[in-house]
């Protein structure tokens, strides 16, 4: 699974995160930072990525779209990139269920 890492999430990750989730990338790497949301969300839908975000948009956007794209909420609120990636990690397994589960658009994390 590659995660395409939103605005609001460190680039940081990206690197990170690779040996879990090969291939991933943030959003800044593709699009320009005057990117809106629906142009993120097709991008993702259109390359298999993933959206890994903390934009409660994205629920919104999931409800009204359906996937693809999936999306993974990071609801830590402003959190420091180590926690993000702490929790990508201790979260592994439910993720990938997540992304194999053919009902499921989102996933939250705490």
């Amino acid at each position: 699974m590659k995660l395409l890492f939103d605005h609001n999430l460190s680039p940081k990750l990206s690197g990170r995160l690779q040996d879990q989730f090969p291939g991933s990338i943030h959003i800044l790497e593709v699009l320009t930072r005057r990117a809106r949301d629906p142009s993120i969300w097709s991008y993702a839908g259109d390359h298999g990525f993933v959206i890994a975000t903390k934009d409660s948009d994205y629920r919104r956007l999931s409800i009204e779209r359906g996937h693809p794209p999936k999306v993974i909420w990071i609801r830590s609120g402003n959190s420091p990139t180590a926690l993000v990636e702490s929790l990508l990690h201790d979260y592994y397994d439910e993720i990938m269920a997540f992304e194999q589960d053919p009902d499921r658009d989102i996933i939250e994390l705490p």
